[in-house]
């Protein structure tokens, strides 16, 4: 299982669109195995899904999304969890206990979409 958290300097980004980067782990029997930072390349929409496919994730974990971009993800058969807050650290600490719940937070208006990745 690989898991990607959208991150602004530490924390989950707001935004995952343009999130400054990813961390991404690598989880076997519960524990993280592998982890590393990947920046990312750029917002175009529908990139990231792909992107992200690309490097085998099959999890995203952010704070907010746009519905589109879950849609993608979905196609590519990769669980979103958005609504996160906090670091890198303690979302994913929740993830492996069980307790890290989606919100559903998505954004799907386009009058805020530069704020939340509502074009994705």
């Amino acid at each position: 299982m690989r898991v990607a958290v959208a991150l602004e300097g530490n924390t989950v980004s707001e935004h995952f669109g343009h999130c400054e980067k990813f961390f991404v782990a690598d989880i076997e029997n519960g524990q993280i195995t592998n982890q590393m930072i990947v920046e990312n390349p750029e917002h175009v929409p529908g990139f990231l899904p792909e992107f992200l496919a690309g490097k085998d994730v099959n999890c995203v974990i952010t704070g907010g999304i746009g519905a589109r971009a879950v849609q993608l993800f979905s196609q590519k058969n990769i669980a979103v969890i958005s609504g996160a807050r906090g670091t890198a650290d303690e979302v994913l600490d929740l993830y492996l206990k069980g307790k890290l719940v989606s919100t559903g937070s998505v954004c799907s208006d386009h009058m805020h979409a530069g704020e939340c990745g509502g074009h994705q």
